[in-house]
């Protein structure tokens, strides 16, 4: 994605300094349906941090696929990105 509004979508959002902001931006940029998937991503990347649990595990305690799950995995893990990996550092 190297589109320009992509880029300028994400220097705007970098400026945002306010979890009360970011929260009123991310509620109307996204669906219901995609802030539920953002934040189930975000709790299967944490999960997966700690590794203590399996994938089934995950599953069932998040309700997320397997699929997803594994998809989660190979972008903490495999990909050049590092945006997972980013986050959970900012929460520790």
């Amino acid at each position: 994605m190297t589109d320009l509004a992509f880029n300028e979508l994400c220097s705007t959002l970098a400026r945002v300094d306010d979890s009360d902001a970011m929260r009123a931006v991310l509620v109307d940029l996204c669906t219901p349906a995609e802030l539920r998937a953002l934040s189930e991503r975000w709790r299967v990347a944490k999960a997966l941090a700690e590794g203590e649990m399996s994938y089934r595990e995950i599953s069932a305690d998040t309700g997320v696929s397997t699929t997803t799950i594994g998809r989660v995995s190979r972008f903490l893990k495999d990909e050049p990105h590092g945006g997972y990996r980013l986050l959970l550092e900012m929460t520790q």
